[in-house]
């Protein structure tokens, strides 16, 4: 039986990038939040630049829960799972410790992909076998929600439309927004400047992107120093915008957030009228029953479809909030595939600085073009950037130059290891019928509970974009010089990623939709589900700060409602 203890007004259920963030507008407004975080604190110190350990070992993320509890993966229902690695970690302020740190708003045109698709091309050009649906809101709904996440974290990046005003430094093509970036994009580099002057050539509208780093002193915290080693590692001087330096430590200092680490949630308890009453949680040997008037699941969208699946009841016998049977539907991942591989005649002094030291092309992204005579809806956002190790280096690709060992690999990779590089491209993924989310019925983690597992395939619209994207990249690396360059072909199943959407997906429509527009349950209306297992499009974007941006909203929200929401 666990032990019951004293009540709070609201459980988080992960501390990570929108848990972190919530908690402030709800501590702010005198609510009394509960954290629960699978793991710990981690210092600047468990960030000491080290490839070997951070790169190659996948330290910390190696050691954490997620590891133990990796989805397995298959194309399609007639497929085998199987299991493969977890690209999430636990500690406060989770996969902002050690994420790239880039900070995408979405476009106007991810909100309404359906109105604008029929609207400018006709219906038939929306894949019939797709689920997407218009967003409840527009952007212009989400913008003041980017603005707060943005300077609260603290956003590097060049503005392109400020109040309708255009700056062709910035992204011409972005949503409109009140006021620029608090800080100064981060700064380029030869390679980079290299790369953009090949994009003036053609036309294009280069930009340095948006980063979640500092470029400048902010809010205490230094400026990044570009030494590198934060592709899959955490910033030893603070400089990287996770909320356990930002959002998360202000939360606390208001005397109203408790955060309890190393603490497995296993099940959200409801009663029998179907209203949740807090949240079961593991610490160490103990079972506790956290009470709690409201509980916010922001977990990341595996572990929130997953953990919704498991809490079942009498209210809700195929998992909490899965009555109308839309938990773990409309899944999909970015596809991140297909990168482009150049190699230059000549050095690009790109050693070291970061992955979100780039610059991007949005020409190419979302609606920006016009698709009229293309077979696909959507686009891509092509960045390249500086970021090169000695052990990144060494598994450069030979262009068919040299075989991959032995004195002749030797020679090659001393000569070029600094004059490949692989570009960055990210592109729209649309949900589809057959792509979802479950419980495996065989693969258990430590705990003894079911794994996710992912049943999900990229369709043609998406493989068309990735084949569009290759030649538009493959123009700008020739137009820079490179003298060799290879496409890689799309994968076909979609791995666990960083870049995981829906499964709770935000509608008015409760038959198609499991929360609504402000993020809470319709059958449970005291459940908040944060995160981007929410977003029901990609866009050409990483999500985070978009899942941010929704997860201060709906913390807003339910401060400025909370009377109502638990009465």
């Amino acid at each position: 039986m666990p032990k019951k203890l004293p009540k709070t007004d609201v459980v988080i259920v992960g501390m990570g990038a929108a848990g972190g963030v919530a908690a402030l507008p709800l501590s702010n407004a005198g609510i009394k939040v509960t954290g629960i975080e699978a793991g710990g604190w981690l210092s600047p110190r468990d960030f000491a630049p080290d490839e070997l350990r951070n790169g190659a070992r996948n330290w910390p993320q190696s050691v954490q829960k997620a590891a133990g509890e990796a989805p397995t993966v298959r194309a399609t229902s007639n497929d085998v799972a199987v299991q493969g690695g977890h690209p999430m970690m636990n500690a406060v302020g989770g996969t902002t410790m050690h994420y790239w740190a880039q900070s995408w708003r979405l476009n106007p045109w991810d909100f309404r992909v359906v109105s604008d698709t029929r609207e400018r091309y006709g219906s038939h050009r929306v894949p019939a076998d797709s689920t997407v649906e218009d967003w409840p809101f527009g952007y212009e709904e989400l913008e003041p929600y980017y603005d707060k996440v943005e300077y609260a974290v603290g956003i590097s990046g060049q503005a392109g439309n400020v109040q309708g005003a255009i700056n062709p430094a910035g992204n011409i093509f972005e949503g409109e927004r009140l006021r620029d970036y608090p800080m100064r994009p981060l700064r380029s580099s030869p390679f980079t400047d290299l790369m953009s002057d090949a994009a003036h050539r053609l036309n294009w509208n280069p930009f340095q992107g948006p980063a979640a780093i500092t470029s400048e002193l902010y809010d205490g915290r230094p400026p990044c120093q570009y030494h590198g080693f934060c592709n899959k590692g955490g910033c030893h001087v603070r400089s990287k915008s996770s909320t356990a330096f930002t959002t998360i430590p202000k939360a606390i200092d208001s005397g109203n957030l408790d955060v309890v680490t190393f603490a497995r949630v296993v099940n959200i308890v409801t009663d029998n009228d179907g209203k949740v009453t807090g949240v079961d949680y593991i610490k160490g040997n103990e079972t506790f029953f956290q009470p709690a008037d409201v509980v916010l699941v922001a977990s990341y969208a595996y572990e929130n479809v997953r953990l919704l699946q498991l809490s079942k009841s009498r209210a809700f016998p195929n998992g909490l909030s899965n009555n109308a049977g839309q938990v773990g539907k409309h899944y999909l991942s970015h596809h991140q595939g297909s990168p482009v591989l150049a190699l230059y005649p000549k050095d690009l002094h790109n050693w070291y600085g970061l992955p979100a030291q780039g610059v991007a092309i949005d020409n190419w992204a979302d609606d920006n073009f016009d698709h009229g005579d293309l077979d696909f809806i959507g686009g891509a956002n092509l960045w390249v950037h500086t970021d090169r190790k000695p052990m990144s280096a060494a598994k450069m690709s030979t262009f068919g130059e040299s075989r991959n060992w032995g004195s002749e690999w030797k020679a090659f990779i001393m000569e070029n290891a600094d004059r490949g590089n692989t570009s960055y491209i990210q592109k729209t993924t649309l949900p589809y019928e057959g792509n979802y989310l479950d419980l495996d019925p065989s693969v258990k983690d430590p705990l003894g509970f079911p794994v996710t597992r992912i049943t999900a395939r990229y369709r043609e619209n998406e493989k068309r974009i990735a084949a569009f994207a290759s030649d538009k990249m493959e123009q700008w690396y020739l137009e820079a010089g490179a003298t060799k360059v290879i496409k890689t072909g799309p994968g076909n199943a979609m791995g666990a990623t960083t870049h995981a959407y829906g499964g709770t997906r935000m509608g008015n429509n409760s038959e198609t939709n499991v929360v609504n527009q402000w993020g809470f349950s319709h059958e449970a209306p005291n459940l908040g589900i944060l995160g981007a297992s929410v977003m029901g499009t990609s866009g050409a974007r990483n999500p985070t700060l978009t899942a941010q941006a929704l997860a201060w909203r709906s913390a807003e929200y339910l401060a400025n409602n909370w009377r109502s929401m638990v009465g």
